[in-house]
């Protein structure tokens, strides 16, 4: 009785070993490396180019972080036939950094940021200026998405490239003129 007891307890762990390293191989999937995780950040006063990014975000199956400045911008701030409305008075000091009231929790676990903005007197508005100046982006790819009435990116671009130090400054694309389909393709073309 005890060989018989002994015989049944061996193949009951065999079974066992076999069924559970069997199953492991089959369930276990790669781990999403943090690194390699996307973030979308905008900053948008009249929600056209939020309704941009969160589409951007929604393609890339990104997250998303809203740039919120510390004093908000009145409909009168942005008033550009008033010579002196705060959007023209940042624009014309390149040295302007409007504050921003929140962070990036743990920005090191993003590889690619999505910066989108609206275009303002031709560039990017300097809070976006404070917000890249904010975070160390070295190694970082840096995709710059705009919104604007006629005014394109390139400037944009060029600026951006001066500010992310160490970072991979993508071609930037202007949204709202472009279907989804065409967004799409080109986020496809930049292989994030």
């Amino acid at each position: 009785m005890k060989k018989f007891l002994t015989v049944i307890l061996a193949v009951l762990t065999m079974i066992t070993f076999t069924a559970c390293g069997g199953s492991a191989e089959k369930t276990s999937a790669p781990e999403e490396k943090p690194a390699d995780k996307i973030l979308v950040a905008y900053f948008s006063c009249t929600g056209h180019t939020k309704t941009a990014a969160l589409e951007v975000a929604e393609l890339l199956k990104a997250d998303t972080f809203e740039i919120v400045p510390v004093d908000s911008y009145t409909p009168d701030d942005l008033n550009y036939h008033i010579e002196d409305c705060r959007a023209n008075i940042e624009q014309k000091d390149s040295a302007a950094r409007p504050a921003i009231k929140n962070k990036i929790e743990n920005p090191a676990q993003y590889k690619t940021i999505v910066v989108a903005f609206p275009i303002w007197w031709g560039a990017e508005p300097r809070i976006i200026d404070t917000f890249v100046e904010s975070y160390d982006l070295a190694g970082k790819i840096i995709v710059p998405v705009c919104t604007s009435g006629g005014s394109d990116i390139q400037a944009s671009v060029v600026n951006l490239k001066e500010l992310c130090k160490g970072a991979t400054v993508t071609e930037g694309k202007r949204l709202g003129i472009i279907s989804k389909d065409e967004v799409k393709t080109w986020l496809d073309s930049l292989k994030l």
